[in-house]
C-alpha cells in the first residue's frame, strides 16, 4: 500500500502560532497580504514571513499589527497563548 507524501504535522511554536493568528486575524478582516502590509506599513513580503513562522515581530511589529487588527498587543498574544496550550 501506498502513502501520500506530505508534509508532517509538527506542534507549533511560538512563531508558528504567531503567523496562524496574524493570518486568521487579516483574513477575517477581508485583507490581502498586499493590502494589510500597506495598512501596518510593513512589506508584503514580512507578513508573508510572519505568517509562515520563519520570523518572530518585534515589540514595536507587534503593536502595529494588533492595531491594524483594532485589538490590542494583549489580546493578541491571549490567542497565541491559547492556539499553543499556554495555561
Amino acid at each position: 500500500m501506498l502513502r501520500k507524501l506530505g508534509r508532517a504535522k509538527r506542534p507549533l511554536g511560538p512563531k508558528s502560532a504567531f503567523g496562524v493568528v496574524l493570518r486568521r486575524l487579516r483574513e477575517k478582516h477581508g485583507d490581502s497580504q498586499e493590502s494589510f502590509a500597506h495598512r501596518t506599513g510593513y512589506h508584503r513580503n514580512y507578513i508573508g514571513q510572519l505568517e509562515r513562522g520563519e520570523k518572530s515581530p518585534s515589540l514595536t511589529a507587534l503593536f502595529a499589527l494588533a492595531k491594524a487588527n483594532e485589538m490590542l498587543p494583549s489580546a493578541v498574544l491571549k490567542i497565541v497563548e491559547k492556539l499553543l496550550g499556554v495555561r
